[in-house]
């Protein structure tokens, strides 16, 4: 015998159910993407990234995976540079954007100008802005809108996706 509670529960787990799927929650990212796949200026198979890059980086960059929170030398990173796409060596942020969020991904207030391409993320159940390099499309992290002065900004990146360019001391 089904009583009221249960077909209520079951009703309200169907609505919710029904709703994530329509406004597109909780769907996976990589499928969304197949639908409408971006060209990038460089592009290459995944055989090819995969010779160029440690299978962490692929994961990262090519899979949009996340590296270990803490685990990035580039957190430490205080030197002037640039950090540029692991993936590309595409210039992203100007060292003196970075700071320390806490969240233990190296964190940047701005991009360099035409760096990176944003792309709605609605994986796990919300929904993110994901930042991809624009030249090659590798994942590089999240940008959120709780960060520091001017900007307001945080692009938590992941450290996999980046490398440090530091800058030349024998110039100026």
């Amino acid at each position: 015998m089904i009583d009221r509670r249960f077909l209520l529960a079951s009703a309200a787990s169907l609505a919710a159910f029904s709703a994530f799927r329509w406004f597109g929650l909780g769907g996976d990212a990589k499928a969304a993407e197949t639908l409408a796949p971006q060209k990038f200026e460089v592009e290459k198979t995944p055989e090819e990234w995969r010779k160029q890059l440690t299978p962490a980086a692929y994961n990262v960059l090519r899979e949009a995976g996340t590296e270990r929170p803490f685990s990035s030398p580039l957190n430490h990173e205080k030197r002037k540079g640039t950090f540029a796409c692991a993936g590309c060596d595409l210039p992203l942020f100007a060292s003196e954007t970075k700071f320390d969020s806490g969240t233990g991904w190296p964190s940047f207030y701005q991009t360099l100008p035409n760096a990176v391409v944003e792309k709605s993320d609605r994986s796990f159940m919300m929904v993110r802005t994901e930042t991809l390099c624009r030249r090659c499309g590798g994942h590089l992290g999240h940008v959120f809108d709780d960060g520091p002065k001017p900007t307001g900004l945080r692009y938590c990146m992941n450290g996999l996706a980046l490398s440090f360019k530091p800058a030349d001391r024998t110039s100026s």
